[in-house]
């Protein structure tokens, strides 16, 4: 039966470009005023000793390192083991005893330390601690200085505006530079700094470092460093280094911090007291990042660190933190919280993790306090749950508690939820926003060696809680199961999870690139819908402007369906479509035939007729690619990347090694590890990460469609 419909006589497809909405934790518009909820002065005594950080880094920069050493000056641990790659944040309580800039008297604080891993493929766990901490430390080698993943960690901070200290590690290794360093967070990261150390000695001669702030030389005794010895006499070889420096850092602080500049340009006595505040202020507004310098393998100077995290980095209470109230419109201004005992409660669940116990979920507190045993609300679902313990995590130990106040982060067991939820008491609408999430850049068709059990379905549905970047979707023709990730690595960690957690051995297929399609031209249309029969795209847009009411208004929802079902699969690979604009402006209907069903399967049809009509393209995901290695490999490994058809985009040689940064298609880096290790005698490493989608070369496309040809024709015939 005919179907007497025209759709879109001067409908027009066209480019249409779009970018997610960030989040940002202090936003610039001026909130509404909220129900104030009044710090009481056991609330300000508690907040001034707490501080929530965050450790992150390019990989093997020595982070792990680093919080190993912390662990074990303050206590929490009791040996010093060899560290391996870190792939989950480990949260981590702990106390300090730090050394009070100005008086030099000790003050005892509590620390909560999230270490996050340096890999590319891991960054959603860099984005989950990064999102509840209120501060950070920016681990970077003294050699290698800023590097890829620094500058992605950098750029996650600066999202999520956490106020960080920079530690220049590795102040041991041959070759070690702290002032080029320095100078490349300046240019590179584009945020002032300058050292609050100077190094006493160099590369193996490292004996300690000079706090040019305090002006004191701080030295490691002991066994493991664990004594500190202080003194204030200067070596005469680094003094008209540390006059110098503590010159340039007063410079560098004036600024950007207006009471400094004011008693720098009348030319009045700086004292320690006017640097140190001045400094926190400049810290804390992020236009300044204090720069510490050691070595946490030869446990030098990792003491003075804590204590500098205690000086400069912010409480909860000077951390502006908002949420949205769900009872107003979403594009309603966010509240501001406060971290009072007394407020209703508002917590965030920011990691889940599948403990011996059960799901263990870590909880930031935001406002109010947090009992075992009290009836908590979860703002996505609604469905109330009661807290059947409450921890603190040491590490790999616990301590259970009672309660947990505002500011502070621990972990529940028993609570099912997902990453990202909000709980409440019940007593407010508030909810935290949720956290950017980066699309994931590599799938794999994965099935189970044998018969399926219900295990399989178990393990993908407790990963995809756990990690937003893990996806899992079944083919609608292949009937595959597909998961999809962030890297090779990433996926990887997760079918050996299967294999070990949930007793599934799993087969997968050759990594699938996410590949899209778009058009280059605008395009016009006029289609009719002649029978019938029977994920969104990205960037897209739908504009309806018929108004002559050919079109009745109750099928319009159907044209915009029929159009997001077109995008999913584009004509060209069978890849969904992003980057275009459909503007419906006129159509026709019957009267009896019209149904909601034709004008969806008219838009499809109109939509795959104008989509080649508008010289479509498919575009490759294209990752930027850094390679760090001994001076002998450059041309072997330029040559390995030209290769695969990279483009270098900037080279670094140093002393003995050097950095090649190029952009190359995912779809030529599979096999790259394997190939750099063989070509460099193992000596090289190379990092990437997502930078954008861009048109594969044409003799590559033709060959895509042309497989994509012969699948869809192969299916016809059976």
């Amino acid at each position: 039966m005919r179907v007497p419909l025209v759709l879109a006589r001067q409908a027009r497809v066209g480019f249409a470009f779009g970018r997610p909405a960030i989040w940002s934790r202090f936003s610039s518009t001026a909130a509404p005023t909220s129900p104030a909820h009044e710090l009481t002065e056991s609330d300000y005594l508690r907040l001034n000793r707490q501080r929530n950080i965050g450790i992150s880094a390019h990989i093997d920069s020595g982070k792990t390192t680093l919080t190993e050493r912390i662990l074990y000056y303050t206590g929490r641990i009791r040996e010093i083991h060899e560290v391996r790659i870190t792939i989950q944040s480990a949260a981590t309580y702990c106390d300090w005893d730090a050394t009070n800039p100005i008086t030099n008297e000790k003050e005892k604080y509590a620390v909560n330390i999230i270490d996050t891993p340096g890999h590319v493929d891991f960054t959603i766990e860099v984005e989950r601690a990064l999102r509840v901490l209120d501060g950070a430390i920016l681990v970077l080698c003294a050699v290698s200085g800023v590097q890829s993943q620094t500058i992605t960690v950098d750029r996650q901070m600066k999202r999520y505006a956490v106020p960080r200290l920079s530690f220049i590690n590795k102040m041991d290794r041959p070759g070690a530079n702290p002032w080029r360093i320095i100078q490349q967070i300046r240019q590179k990261l584009r945020i002032t700094a300058a050292a609050v150390q100077v190094p006493i000695g160099a590369e193996a001669d490292l004996e300690g470092v000079v706090d040019i702030v305090r002006m004191k030389a701080i030295y490691n005794r002991g066994m493991k460093g664990i004594e500190i010895f202080e003194t204030d006499e200067i070596p005469e070889s680094v003094m008209p280094l540390v006059k110098e420096k503590r010159t340039e850092l007063i410079d560098q602080v004036s600024e950007v911090d207006d009471q400094l500049a004011e008693l720098y340009l009348m030319d009045a006595p700086i004292s320690n007291e006017d640097l140190v505040a001045a400094i926190r202020r400049a810290t804390i507004s992020r236009k300044f990042t204090p720069v510490f310098m050691g070595s946490a393998v030869k446990n030098t100077a990792v003491q003075p660190l804590l204590d500098g995290v205690c000086a400069y980095l912010p409480t909860p209470a000077e951390a502006r933190v908002e949420a949205h109230d769900t009872n107003l419109p979403a594009d309603a201004p966010p509240l501001p919280l406060s971290p009072a005992s007394a407020a209703p409660l508002v917590g965030l669940a920011f990691k889940l993790e599948e403990g011996r116990f059960g799901q263990l979920t870590y909880m930031r507190v935001y406002q109010g306090t947090l009992r075992k045993g009290n009836m908590i609300f979860n703002a996505r679902t609604g469905k109330k749950v009661k807290v059947p313990r409450l921890v603190r995590m040491h590490s790999n130990e616990m301590e259970d508690v009672n309660e947990i106040g505002p500011g502070e982060i621990c972990a529940m067991f028993g609570v099912e939820c997902s990453s990202g939820d909000t709980f409440t008491d019940g007593s407010t609408s508030l909810s935290m926003t949720k956290m950017f999430v980066p699309d994931p850049v590599i799938s794999l068709s994965i099935k189970p060696n044998g018969i399926e059990t219900p295990n399989f379905s178990r393990a993908l549905n407790r990963f995809q809680k756990e990690d937003p970047t893990f996806r899992v979707h079944v083919d609608s023709e292949s009937k595959e199961t597909i998961i999809s990730g962030m890297g090779e690595l990433h996926l990887d960690i997760y079918v050996e999870r299967m294999k070990r957690e949930y007793n599934v051995e799993c087969v997968t297929g050759r990594p699938q690139v996410a590949y899209r399609e778009t058009i280059t031209e605008r395009s016009e249309f006029n289609f009719t819908h002649k029978k019938q029969t029977g994920g969104q795209g990205k960037d897209v847009e739908f504009f309806n402007q018929v108004v002559s009411g050919n079109i009745p208004t109750n099928f319009i929802p159907a044209c915009e369906k029929g159009f997001h079902e077109a995008l999913e699969k584009g004509t060209l690979s069978g890849n969904s479509v992003g980057g275009v604009r459909l503007v419906l402006s006129d159509g026709a209907h019957h009267a009896v035939d019209s149904s909601e069903l034709a004008f969806r399967m008219a838009m499809i049809g109109a939509f795959r007729e104008a989509f080649v009509e508008a010289q479509p393209i498919i575009l490759e995901p294209i990752m930027t690619v850094e390679v760090v290695a001994p001076v002998e490999f450059q041309s072997v490994v330029i040559g390995s990347l030209t290769a695969r058809r990279g483009t270098i985009t900037d080279s670094e040689v140093r002393e003995d090694e050097f950095t090649v940064t190029a952009e190359v298609s995912l779809n030529a880096m599979f096999g790259y590890s394997n190939h750099l290790r063989g070509g460099t005698q193992g000596k090289g490493e190379f990092s990437m990460e997502y930078k954008s989608h861009q048109p594969v070369l044409q003799n590559i496309q033709k060959e895509m469609e042309a497989a994509y040809r012969k699948t869809m024709g192969m299916k016809e015939k059976k």
